[in-house]
Protein backbone atom coordinates (compact mmCIF):
# COMPACT_ATOMS: atom_id res chain seq x y z
CA UNK A 1 0.00 0.00 0.00
CA UNK A 2 1.38 3.41 -0.91
CA UNK A 3 1.41 6.70 0.90
CA UNK A 4 -1.84 8.60 1.14
CA UNK A 5 -4.10 5.86 2.50
CA UNK A 6 -1.39 4.91 4.98
CA UNK A 7 -1.23 8.57 6.05
CA UNK A 8 -5.01 8.73 6.40
CA UNK A 9 -5.14 5.53 8.44
CA UNK A 10 -2.55 6.83 10.92
CA UNK A 11 -5.17 9.22 12.30
CA UNK A 12 -7.61 6.32 12.79
CA UNK A 13 -4.99 4.18 14.53
CA UNK A 14 -3.92 7.03 16.81
CA UNK A 15 -7.43 7.87 17.99
CA UNK A 16 -8.54 4.22 18.32
CA UNK A 17 -5.71 3.64 20.80
CA UNK A 18 -7.01 6.44 23.01
CA UNK A 19 -10.73 5.64 23.17
CA UNK A 20 -12.96 2.68 23.89
CA UNK A 21 -14.01 1.46 20.45
CA UNK A 22 -14.49 -2.08 19.19
CA UNK A 23 -11.43 -3.43 17.34
CA UNK A 24 -13.90 -4.83 14.81
CA UNK A 25 -14.99 -1.31 13.86
CA UNK A 26 -11.38 -0.24 13.38
CA UNK A 27 -10.68 -3.30 11.20
CA UNK A 28 -13.66 -2.45 9.00
CA UNK A 29 -12.39 1.09 8.51
CA UNK A 30 -8.82 0.21 7.64
CA UNK A 31 -9.61 -0.65 4.05
CA UNK A 32 -12.42 0.21 1.60
CA UNK A 33 -15.37 -2.09 1.09
CA UNK A 34 -15.37 -1.75 -2.71
CA UNK A 35 -12.98 -0.27 -5.25
CA UNK A 36 -13.47 -0.60 -9.00
CA UNK A 37 -10.87 0.24 -11.65
CA UNK A 38 -11.74 0.85 -15.28
CA UNK A 39 -10.19 2.01 -18.52
CA UNK A 40 -12.16 4.73 -20.29
CA UNK A 41 -11.66 5.01 -24.07
CA UNK A 42 -11.71 8.67 -25.04
CA UNK A 43 -12.07 9.63 -28.70
CA UNK A 44 -10.17 12.86 -29.23
CA UNK A 45 -11.23 15.68 -31.53
CA UNK A 46 -8.51 14.74 -34.03
CA UNK A 47 -9.88 11.19 -34.27
CA UNK A 48 -7.17 9.56 -32.13
CA UNK A 49 -8.02 7.36 -29.17
CA UNK A 50 -6.74 7.70 -25.61
CA UNK A 51 -7.21 5.06 -22.92
CA UNK A 52 -7.53 6.65 -19.49
CA UNK A 53 -7.26 4.99 -16.09
CA UNK A 54 -10.21 5.62 -13.80
CA UNK A 55 -11.43 4.50 -10.38
CA UNK A 56 -14.40 4.62 -8.04
CA UNK A 57 -14.03 3.71 -4.37
CA UNK A 58 -16.98 3.11 -2.06
CA UNK A 59 -15.15 3.18 1.24
CA UNK A 60 -17.84 2.45 3.81
CA UNK A 61 -21.65 2.52 3.72
CA UNK A 62 -22.52 1.79 7.37
CA UNK A 63 -24.30 5.15 7.69
CA UNK A 64 -25.97 5.24 4.27
CA UNK A 65 -25.29 5.36 0.53
CA UNK A 66 -21.76 6.43 -0.24
CA UNK A 67 -21.04 10.01 -1.28
CA UNK A 68 -17.99 11.63 -2.79
CA UNK A 69 -16.59 13.66 -5.65
CA UNK A 70 -14.94 12.80 -8.94
CA UNK A 71 -11.71 14.53 -9.88
CA UNK A 72 -9.95 14.77 -13.23
CA UNK A 73 -6.25 15.18 -12.45
CA UNK A 74 -2.92 13.74 -13.62
CA UNK A 75 -1.99 12.68 -10.07
CA UNK A 76 -5.07 10.53 -9.50
CA UNK A 77 -4.34 6.88 -8.70
CA UNK A 78 -6.02 4.11 -6.72
CA UNK A 79 -4.32 5.01 -3.42
CA UNK A 80 -5.34 8.65 -3.90
CA UNK A 81 -8.98 7.70 -4.49
CA UNK A 82 -9.12 5.31 -1.52
CA UNK A 83 -7.64 7.86 0.88
CA UNK A 84 -10.15 10.49 -0.24
CA UNK A 85 -12.94 7.95 0.28
CA UNK A 86 -11.64 7.38 3.81
CA UNK A 87 -11.76 11.09 4.56
CA UNK A 88 -15.27 11.36 3.11
CA UNK A 89 -16.45 8.55 5.39
CA UNK A 90 -15.37 10.52 8.44
CA UNK A 91 -16.48 13.85 7.02
CA UNK A 92 -20.05 12.65 6.55
CA UNK A 93 -20.06 11.17 10.05
CA UNK A 94 -18.71 14.38 11.60
CA UNK A 95 -21.55 16.31 9.95
CA UNK A 96 -24.11 13.62 10.92
CA UNK A 97 -25.15 13.11 7.31
CA UNK A 98 -26.88 9.85 6.31
CA UNK A 99 -24.03 8.95 3.96
CA UNK A 100 -20.92 6.84 3.84
CA UNK A 101 -17.78 7.92 2.05
CA UNK A 102 -16.66 7.46 -1.56
CA UNK A 103 -14.43 9.04 -4.16
CA UNK A 104 -13.63 8.71 -7.84
CA UNK A 105 -11.21 10.02 -10.38
CA UNK A 106 -9.62 9.85 -13.79
CA UNK A 107 -5.89 10.11 -14.40
CA UNK A 108 -5.85 12.90 -16.96
CA UNK A 109 -4.73 16.50 -17.41
CA UNK A 110 -8.08 18.22 -18.06
CA UNK A 111 -6.40 21.40 -19.28
CA UNK A 112 -5.40 19.45 -22.40
CA UNK A 113 -9.02 18.55 -23.23
CA UNK A 114 -11.51 20.49 -25.33
CA UNK A 115 -15.07 20.97 -24.09
CA UNK A 116 -16.28 18.14 -26.34
CA UNK A 117 -13.53 15.83 -25.05
CA UNK A 118 -14.48 16.65 -21.46
CA UNK A 119 -18.09 15.80 -22.23
CA UNK A 120 -17.10 12.46 -23.80
CA UNK A 121 -14.94 11.68 -20.78
CA UNK A 122 -17.71 12.59 -18.32
CA UNK A 123 -20.22 10.38 -20.10
CA UNK A 124 -17.63 7.62 -20.46
CA UNK A 125 -17.04 7.68 -16.70
CA UNK A 126 -20.73 7.07 -16.02
CA UNK A 127 -20.84 4.22 -18.52
CA UNK A 128 -17.80 2.63 -16.86
CA UNK A 129 -19.20 2.85 -13.33
CA UNK A 130 -22.97 2.70 -13.89
CA UNK A 131 -23.05 -0.66 -12.12
CA UNK A 132 -21.98 0.73 -8.74
CA UNK A 133 -23.39 4.28 -8.68
CA UNK A 134 -27.02 5.19 -8.07
CA UNK A 135 -29.11 7.67 -6.04
CA UNK A 136 -29.53 5.15 -3.22
CA UNK A 137 -26.14 3.45 -3.52
CA UNK A 138 -23.34 5.85 -4.48
CA UNK A 139 -23.77 9.53 -5.37
CA UNK A 140 -20.88 11.34 -7.12
CA UNK A 141 -20.27 15.09 -6.95
CA UNK A 142 -17.83 17.64 -8.40
CA UNK A 143 -14.25 17.79 -7.21
CA UNK A 144 -10.98 19.03 -8.66
CA UNK A 145 -11.38 20.00 -12.33
CA UNK A 146 -14.97 18.81 -12.49
CA UNK A 147 -17.83 21.28 -12.26
CA UNK A 148 -21.57 21.83 -12.60
CA UNK A 149 -21.61 21.06 -16.31
CA UNK A 150 -19.68 17.81 -15.83
CA UNK A 151 -22.32 16.78 -13.29
CA UNK A 152 -25.11 17.69 -15.73
CA UNK A 153 -23.49 15.52 -18.42
CA UNK A 154 -23.15 12.65 -15.97
CA UNK A 155 -26.77 12.87 -14.81
CA UNK A 156 -27.90 12.96 -18.43
CA UNK A 157 -25.80 9.91 -19.33
CA UNK A 158 -27.21 7.98 -16.36
CA UNK A 159 -30.72 8.85 -17.59
CA UNK A 160 -29.79 7.57 -21.07
CA UNK A 161 -28.50 4.29 -19.62
CA UNK A 162 -31.35 3.61 -17.20
CA UNK A 163 -34.24 5.30 -18.98
CA UNK A 164 -35.26 6.94 -15.70
CA UNK A 165 -35.11 10.58 -14.66
CA UNK A 166 -32.95 10.38 -11.52
CA UNK A 167 -31.49 13.82 -10.73
CA UNK A 168 -30.27 12.55 -7.34
CA UNK A 169 -27.67 10.37 -9.08
CA UNK A 170 -25.15 13.23 -8.72
CA UNK A 171 -25.02 16.48 -6.76
CA UNK A 172 -23.39 19.76 -7.65
CA UNK A 173 -25.52 20.11 -10.79
CA UNK A 174 -26.46 23.49 -12.28
CA UNK A 175 -29.64 24.92 -10.73
CA UNK A 176 -31.43 24.50 -14.07
CA UNK A 177 -30.70 20.77 -14.00
CA UNK A 178 -31.86 20.03 -10.48
CA UNK A 179 -29.00 21.65 -8.59
CA UNK A 180 -29.07 24.08 -5.69
CA UNK A 181 -28.21 27.75 -5.69
CA UNK A 182 -25.34 27.92 -3.24
CA UNK A 183 -23.70 24.54 -3.89
CA UNK A 184 -20.73 26.03 -5.75
CA UNK A 185 -19.86 28.33 -2.85
CA UNK A 186 -20.58 25.79 -0.11
CA UNK A 187 -17.09 24.50 0.69
CA UNK A 188 -15.59 27.95 1.17
CA UNK A 189 -18.68 29.30 2.94
CA UNK A 190 -18.77 26.29 5.27
CA UNK A 191 -15.11 26.78 6.22
CA UNK A 192 -15.85 30.45 6.84
CA UNK A 193 -18.66 29.56 9.28
CA UNK A 194 -16.37 27.17 11.16
CA UNK A 195 -13.62 29.77 11.56
CA UNK A 196 -16.05 32.48 12.63
CA UNK A 197 -17.66 30.12 15.14
CA UNK A 198 -14.29 29.25 16.68
CA UNK A 199 -12.48 32.57 16.26
CA UNK A 200 -12.90 33.64 19.89
CA UNK A 201 -11.74 30.26 21.19
CA UNK A 202 -8.77 30.41 18.78
CA UNK A 203 -7.81 33.87 20.00
CA UNK A 204 -8.56 35.61 16.71
CA UNK A 205 -9.84 39.16 16.30
CA UNK A 206 -10.87 39.82 12.67
CA UNK A 207 -9.42 43.32 12.38
CA UNK A 208 -6.08 42.13 13.78
CA UNK A 209 -5.87 38.84 11.86
CA UNK A 210 -3.85 38.31 8.68
CA UNK A 211 -4.86 35.46 6.39
CA UNK A 212 -2.98 33.69 3.59
CA UNK A 213 -4.95 31.43 1.22
CA UNK A 214 -3.15 28.79 -0.85
CA UNK A 215 -5.43 27.80 -3.72
CA UNK A 216 -7.65 30.33 -5.47
CA UNK A 217 -10.37 28.16 -6.96
CA UNK A 218 -14.01 28.20 -5.89
CA UNK A 219 -13.34 27.38 -2.23
CA UNK A 220 -10.25 29.55 -1.81
CA UNK A 221 -11.86 32.57 -3.43
CA UNK A 222 -15.09 32.22 -1.46
CA UNK A 223 -13.47 32.03 1.96
CA UNK A 224 -11.04 34.84 1.12
CA UNK A 225 -13.93 37.03 -0.02
CA UNK A 226 -16.09 36.32 3.04
CA UNK A 227 -13.24 36.79 5.51
CA UNK A 228 -12.25 40.05 3.83
CA UNK A 229 -15.82 41.30 4.09
CA UNK A 230 -15.78 40.40 7.81
CA UNK A 231 -12.71 42.51 8.54
CA UNK A 232 -9.91 39.96 8.20
CA UNK A 233 -6.92 41.18 6.21
CA UNK A 234 -6.01 38.93 3.29
CA UNK A 235 -2.24 39.20 2.93
CA UNK A 236 -1.52 36.22 0.67
CA UNK A 237 -3.14 34.48 -2.28
CA UNK A 238 -1.69 31.66 -4.35
CA UNK A 239 -2.88 29.64 -7.32
CA UNK A 240 -1.13 26.88 -9.28
CA UNK A 241 1.01 29.41 -11.14
CA UNK A 242 1.57 32.43 -8.89
CA UNK A 243 1.94 33.37 -5.26
CA UNK A 244 1.09 36.88 -4.19
CA UNK A 245 1.91 38.44 -0.81
CA UNK A 246 1.29 41.95 0.47
CA UNK A 247 1.28 42.70 4.18
CA UNK A 248 -0.89 45.76 3.51
CA UNK A 249 -3.65 43.55 2.13
CA UNK A 250 -5.18 42.12 -1.04
CA UNK A 251 -8.78 42.57 -2.18
CA UNK A 252 -9.93 39.04 -3.23
CA UNK A 253 -12.58 40.36 -5.60
CA UNK A 254 -10.09 42.57 -7.45
CA UNK A 255 -7.63 39.66 -7.54
CA UNK A 256 -10.28 37.36 -9.01
CA UNK A 257 -11.30 39.91 -11.62
CA UNK A 258 -7.63 40.20 -12.63
CA UNK A 259 -7.18 36.42 -12.77
CA UNK A 260 -10.36 35.97 -14.82
CA UNK A 261 -9.08 38.51 -17.33
CA UNK A 262 -5.36 37.62 -17.42
CA UNK A 263 -5.45 33.92 -16.50
CA UNK A 264 -3.13 34.36 -13.52
CA UNK A 265 -2.76 36.19 -10.23
CA UNK A 266 0.52 37.63 -11.43
CA UNK A 267 0.24 41.41 -11.50
CA UNK A 268 -3.03 41.52 -9.57
CA UNK A 269 -3.60 44.81 -7.72
CA UNK A 270 -2.86 44.96 -3.98
CA UNK A 271 -3.04 47.60 -1.28
CA UNK A 272 0.72 48.11 -1.06
CA UNK A 273 3.78 46.60 -2.71
CA UNK A 274 3.11 43.06 -3.87
CA UNK A 275 5.71 40.34 -3.48
CA UNK A 276 5.79 37.11 -5.46
CA UNK A 277 7.51 34.16 -3.82
CA UNK A 278 8.17 30.46 -4.34
CA UNK A 279 5.24 28.15 -3.66
CA UNK A 280 7.03 26.43 -0.76
CA UNK A 281 7.93 29.80 0.77
CA UNK A 282 4.29 30.90 0.66
CA UNK A 283 3.30 28.23 3.20
CA UNK A 284 5.68 29.76 5.75
CA UNK A 285 4.78 33.38 5.06
CA UNK A 286 4.07 35.86 7.85
CA UNK A 287 0.37 35.44 8.68
CA UNK A 288 -1.95 34.50 11.53
CA UNK A 289 -4.23 32.08 9.66
CA UNK A 290 -3.02 29.84 6.86
CA UNK A 291 -5.73 28.38 4.61
CA UNK A 292 -4.39 25.54 2.43
CA UNK A 293 -7.13 25.15 -0.18
CA UNK A 294 -5.23 23.39 -2.97
CA UNK A 295 -3.64 19.92 -2.90
CA UNK A 296 -2.83 17.33 -0.24
CA UNK A 297 0.53 16.90 1.50
CA UNK A 298 1.54 20.56 1.57
CA UNK A 299 2.65 20.79 5.19
CA UNK A 300 5.03 18.03 6.19
CA UNK A 301 7.42 17.15 8.99
CA UNK A 302 10.08 19.02 7.01
CA UNK A 303 8.38 22.43 6.90
CA UNK A 304 6.05 22.27 9.92
CA UNK A 305 8.67 23.94 12.11
CA UNK A 306 8.75 26.95 9.78
CA UNK A 307 5.00 27.66 9.76
CA UNK A 308 4.37 31.21 11.02
CA UNK A 309 0.57 30.93 11.29
CA UNK A 310 -0.99 30.16 14.65
CA UNK A 311 -4.08 28.63 13.01
CA UNK A 312 -4.29 26.36 9.97
CA UNK A 313 -7.73 25.97 8.40
CA UNK A 314 -7.72 22.89 6.14
CA UNK A 315 -9.97 23.69 3.19
CA UNK A 316 -8.17 21.18 0.95
CA UNK A 317 -8.29 17.43 1.65
CA UNK A 318 -5.26 16.26 3.60
CA UNK A 319 -3.00 19.32 3.23
CA UNK A 320 -1.25 18.55 6.54
CA UNK A 321 0.60 15.22 6.62
CA UNK A 322 0.36 13.00 9.69
CA UNK A 323 4.06 13.56 10.31
CA UNK A 324 3.42 17.29 10.76
CA UNK A 325 0.74 16.87 13.44
CA UNK A 326 3.19 16.44 16.31
CA UNK A 327 5.50 19.36 15.46
CA UNK A 328 2.57 21.70 14.91
CA UNK A 329 0.91 20.69 18.20
CA UNK A 330 4.18 21.14 20.08
CA UNK A 331 4.48 24.67 18.72
CA UNK A 332 0.88 25.51 19.68
CA UNK A 333 -0.44 25.74 16.12
CA UNK A 334 -4.15 24.93 16.04
CA UNK A 335 -5.20 22.91 13.00
CA UNK A 336 -8.91 23.00 12.16
CA UNK A 337 -9.11 19.67 10.29
CA UNK A 338 -10.42 19.05 6.81
CA UNK A 339 -13.11 16.59 7.91
CA UNK A 340 -14.79 19.53 9.66
CA UNK A 341 -13.52 22.64 7.88
CA UNK A 342 -14.25 21.63 4.28
CA UNK A 343 -17.45 19.66 4.96
CA UNK A 344 -19.69 22.44 3.68
CA UNK A 345 -19.66 20.98 0.17
CA UNK A 346 -21.00 17.57 1.16
CA UNK A 347 -23.44 19.20 3.61
CA UNK A 348 -25.08 21.17 0.80
CA UNK A 349 -24.78 18.14 -1.49
CA UNK A 350 -26.97 16.31 1.02
CA UNK A 351 -29.53 19.11 0.79
CA UNK A 352 -29.50 18.85 -3.02
CA UNK A 353 -29.84 15.06 -2.90
CA UNK A 354 -32.75 15.30 -0.44
CA UNK A 355 -34.44 17.95 -2.60
CA UNK A 356 -34.09 15.76 -5.70
CA UNK A 357 -35.42 12.69 -3.89
CA UNK A 358 -38.42 14.53 -2.45
CA UNK A 359 -38.97 16.77 -5.52
CA UNK A 360 -39.39 19.69 -3.12
CA UNK A 361 -37.23 22.75 -3.89
CA UNK A 362 -35.93 25.34 -1.46
CA UNK A 363 -34.28 28.71 -1.82
CA UNK A 364 -30.67 29.86 -1.60
CA UNK A 365 -31.55 31.52 1.69
CA UNK A 366 -32.76 28.16 3.06
CA UNK A 367 -29.58 26.47 1.84
CA UNK A 368 -27.28 29.05 3.40
CA UNK A 369 -29.21 28.99 6.67
CA UNK A 370 -29.07 25.19 6.91
CA UNK A 371 -25.36 25.18 6.05
CA UNK A 372 -24.53 27.75 8.72
CA UNK A 373 -26.52 25.89 11.35
CA UNK A 374 -24.87 22.55 10.53
CA UNK A 375 -21.29 23.88 10.42
CA UNK A 376 -21.66 25.79 13.68
CA UNK A 377 -23.32 22.85 15.44
CA UNK A 378 -20.55 20.40 14.57
CA UNK A 379 -17.79 22.94 15.21
CA UNK A 380 -19.19 23.29 18.73
CA UNK A 381 -19.25 19.50 19.19
CA UNK A 382 -15.65 19.11 18.02
CA UNK A 383 -14.42 21.94 20.23
CA UNK A 384 -16.20 20.43 23.25
CA UNK A 385 -14.49 17.06 22.65
CA UNK A 386 -11.18 18.87 22.12
CA UNK A 387 -11.46 20.41 25.59
CA UNK A 388 -13.13 17.55 27.48
CA UNK A 389 -10.81 14.81 26.17
CA UNK A 390 -7.65 16.98 25.95
CA UNK A 391 -7.23 16.10 22.28
CA UNK A 392 -6.08 18.10 19.27
CA UNK A 393 -8.88 19.46 17.10
CA UNK A 394 -8.06 16.83 14.48
CA UNK A 395 -8.20 13.97 16.97
CA UNK A 396 -11.43 15.41 18.42
CA UNK A 397 -13.03 15.49 14.96
CA UNK A 398 -11.97 11.91 14.24
CA UNK A 399 -13.30 10.76 17.60
CA UNK A 400 -16.60 12.57 16.92
CA UNK A 401 -16.97 10.84 13.56
CA UNK A 402 -15.74 7.47 14.82
CA UNK A 403 -18.37 7.39 17.56
CA UNK A 404 -21.12 7.85 14.99
CA UNK A 405 -19.67 5.25 12.62
CA UNK A 406 -19.23 2.85 15.53
CA UNK A 407 -22.89 3.30 16.51
CA UNK A 408 -23.98 2.46 12.95
CA UNK A 409 -21.80 -0.66 12.74
CA UNK A 410 -22.64 -1.78 16.28
CA UNK A 411 -26.36 -1.57 15.54
CA UNK A 412 -25.92 -4.57 13.24
CA UNK A 413 -24.00 -6.58 15.81
CA UNK A 414 -20.37 -7.01 16.78
CA UNK A 415 -18.34 -10.02 17.89
CA UNK A 416 -19.75 -9.78 21.40
CA UNK A 417 -23.26 -10.06 20.00
CA UNK A 418 -22.59 -13.43 18.37
CA UNK A 419 -20.08 -14.99 20.75
CA UNK A 420 -21.43 -18.16 22.35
Amino acid sequence: MSGQLTEARKRLEEISERVDVSPEVVRRLRYPMETLAATIPLRMDDGSLRLLKAWRCRYNDARGPTKGGIRFHPCVDVDHVMSLGFWMTFKCAVMDLPFGGAKGGVQVDPTELSALERERLSRGYVRAFAGIIGPDRDIPAPDMYTDEMVMAWMADEYKTITGAHAPAIVTGKPPGAGGLEGRKEATGRGAYHVLRRLEGKLGLEPEKTRVAVQGFGNAGYEIARLLSESGYRIVGLADSRTTLYDGDGIDPEKAKAHKDKEGSLSGAPTEGKAQEMEAAEFLTCDCDVLVPAALADQITADNAGDIEAKVILEVANGPVCAGADGPLTERGVKVVPDILANAGGVTVSHLEWAMNQARLPWSQEDTRSRLKEAMEREADHVWEIHEDENLSLRAAAYLHGLRRICAAISARGLESTFRR
